[in-house]
């Protein structure tokens, strides 16, 4: 009984073995090759596996070298399709595709993330000022700079160098990467300047010249050379040079002063202002003064000099004392008490006001 069960037994098993065979088979035929139009990759060799789905155990074996980091290459189709029958790959389905495209994939840094980068490692160093105040002058040009894609990590300084005398920094970046390999190692050197804004002429100018918008521009000028006291744009506009100065030269704060409002030898009005009197007549400037100035002046009616303050354009302000009046006197018969007559009359002394004529 036993014997004929086990004979059933391995009967069925011999029955469904090219069952099974025939569907190992039918998946081997669905699973075919196919060629990829597209292919990116990250390391610097193309794989069978990158330019074919269903590579198998074949998929590893490697059969061109990658473009360069971040371009892109083509490869015709019936090259490739060589270079995989040359690994006993056959069968591959091209679908009608021409050429393999293969894009090289890459961490990029732009020149400017890496002037940045250095501006901020060199920033408040050795005297240095804000980041973005520095002038960066590089040995070599900095250009677009490419990694490994796996290079996934900042832009870390790790080594920052600079000199005061001359301005030459060397600095030196890791970028780590996520594989635990090495990290990137990059390293630039060259000169940096501190500059400010600074207010510059676009034309020579003199004296008392008082600076419209056409004349000022701004431009960034070197700290060292034109000192802290350099004035800016918005600040000079309006102001008067105390100076002669040329075009392309920056504008310092000490070389300018709020504008003249009285010129001299220019004809101006007197004011003469007190408590219930304000009198004008013409006057002639003895000389030039702004807004506050004390200058003297002629008063063309009396031929006199008086001084006075500057108050507006071609106006001075001249102070007429208050003469003061005397205590009133009481009688010779009131006692400290005020028992006086009321009615008894005080006796007050008086005083004319200056005259304008007579200043």
């Amino acid at each position: 009984m036993m014997t004929a069960r086990a004979f059933l037994l391995a009967a069925a098993l011999l029955a469904a073995t090219p069952a099974t065979a025939l569907a190992q088979a039918s998946e081997e035929i669905i699973a075919a090759p196919v060629l990829r139009a597209s292919v990116t990759v990250e390391s610097d060799v193309v794989r069978i596996g990158d330019v074919i789905d269903n590579a198998g155990t074949s998929a590893q074996i490697a059969i061109y070298r990658a473009p360069d980091l971040g371009t892109t290459g083509s490869l015709p189709t019936a090259q490739v399709i060589a270079a995989l029958q040359a690994h006993q790959v056959i069968g591959v389905d091209t679908r009608d595709i021409k050429a393999v495209s293969v894009t090289r994939l890459s961490r990029t840094f732009e020149g400017k993330e890496i002037e940045s980068a250095v501006a901020h490692a060199l920033e408040h160093r050795s005297g240095l000022g804000d980041a973005a105040n520095l002038s960066l002058r590089f040995d070599r040009d900095v250009g677009d700079i490419r990694l490994e894609a796996s290079n996934t990590g900042a832009l870390q300084p790790v080594s920052v160098r600079f000199e005061p005398r001359n301005g030459r920094f060397d600095i030196s970046f890791e970028v780590s990467n996520e594989n635990n390999t090495p990290s990137a190692k990059l390293r630039f050197t060259g000169i940096a300047i501190e500059t400010v804004e600074a207010a510059v002429l676009t034309r020579n100018v003199e004296r008392s010249d008082v600076l419209k918008s056409s004349d000022v521009v701004t431009e960034r000028r070197p700290k060292a050379e034109v000192g802290s006291d350099v004035a800016v744009r918005s600040r000079a506009l309006g102001m008067q040079m105390r100076k002669q100065l040329r075009a392309g030269q920056a504008i310092k704060t000490a070389d300018l002063g709020k504008p003249d409002l009285v010129q001299r030898d220019d004809n101006v009005t007197l004011i003469f202002e007190s408590a219930g009197l304000y009198l004008t007549v013409r006057g002639k400037a003895m000389e030039a003064g702004t807004e506050g100035d004390v200058v003297n002046v002629i008063n063309l009616q009396s031929k006199r000099t008086v001084s006075g303050v500057v108050v507006g354009r071609d106006q001075v302000a001249i102070s007429v004392a208050t003469p003061r009046l005397p205590a009133p006197t009481l009688p010779a018969s009131s006692d400290v008490s005020g028992s006086a007559d009321p009615a008894a009359p005080v006796s007050v002394a008086t005083s004319n006001h200056v005259s304008p004529k007579d200043e």
